[in-house]
């Protein structure tokens, strides 16, 4: 499946006692329209759901949307069994799924699920490794060897589906780096937003590595994650003292969506609630799938 121009997407649960109310938004996401379901990936939290265990529930009860673990601890998620499970889920859901990765933070935590320590930079170089052994590993073809510094498979058949997006939750320069010669799109970390000093500081890293890699940057997506209230009635700032969007009205939303991509390049959104509570979460993701991605889709494509 191909996504559209502009994605929209909404943060899920993945609580283990938030079972009921990750089925009932992903189901109700997949009949309004929305893109993309998303959860995060904590594997040493034992109160949280496995993300793919999650996400691969997720797509055998809905039909149209797109899983994302956003994104997968990659150093917790050897390479080329990452790339079985994102193929494998490909397979079942009719090509729904978008492999989000990262560089792994946490590290105390990581390494207490006996995972060895690497370096930031180590860790930047794995993380690129294994999005091109993924991508190896994927679309069938001949058996595969790679001897990488941190991965290597030997004379392993790959996937026949295709390898899915790549979207990356790149931070340091090293690694937004690595999303500009290898990957599909980007996450800015720590919610940061179109109009943010650390976006405006980044894409141009993401961009300047693309071309040196000969790639088109204007085909590597960046998908915003942030939180935001909608209103019933237009509020007098949109914005806190610090710049950070806060949300609005509908209307307010769409003016402010429709800039984000025609003006700054935004080619996707993720939702996430402002306080985690699933009651907020319906109305929000009602109007964001019914009154906000439609007019932005709309004001965006002509």
């Amino acid at each position: 499946m191909s996504l559209p121009g502009v994605v929209f997407g909404f943060g899920a649960p993945s609580g283990v006692d938030d079972v009921s109310d990750l089925l009932r938004l992903a189901e109700l996401a997949d009949r309004d329209g929305l893109d993309i379901v998303s959860v995060s990936d904590h594997p040493y939290a034992g109160t949280r759901l496995d993300a793919y265990a999650a996400i691969g529930f997720v797509l055998g009860r809905t039909r149209r949307i797109s899983g994302l673990v956003n994104v997968t601890n990659s150093p917790t998620r050897p390479a080329p069994m990452l790339a079985r499970s994102v193929t494998s889920l490909s397979t079942l859901s009719g090509g729904r799924i978008v492999l989000g990765m990262g560089a792994g933070g946490l590290w105390e935590r990581i390494a207490a699920l006996g995972i060895p320590r690497l370096s930031p930079g180590d860790a930047v170089d794995a993380f690129e490794e294994a999005i091109v052994l993924v991508r190896k590993l994927s679309g069938g073809g001949p058996p595969v060897t790679f001897e990488g510094r941190h991965w290597r498979v030997e004379d392993i058949e790959p996937a026949r589906a295709a390898a899915p997006p790549v979207w990356t939750g790149s931070n340091g320069r090293k690694s937004l780096a690595a999303t500009g010669r290898v990957a599909d799109g980007w996450i800015p970390g720590h919610a940061a937003d179109w109009l943010s000093k650390r976006y405006r500081e980044s894409r141009p890293v993401i961009d300047e590595a693309a071309v040196a890699a000969g790639r088109d940057p204007g085909e590597i997506r960046t998908i915003f994650n942030f939180v935001g209230r909608v209103t019933d009635r237009p509020l007098r700032a949109t914005r806190d003292d610090g710049g950070r969007w806060i949300g609005g009205s509908p209307d307010q939303w769409v003016d402010e969506l429709v800039g984000a991509v025609l003006e700054h390049g935004a080619s996707g959104f993720t939702l996430f609630s402002t306080d985690g509570g699933t009651s907020q979460n319906l109305v929000d993701l009602g109007r964001w799938a019914n009154e906000i991605a439609p007019a932005v889709r709309a004001a965006t494509s002509r």
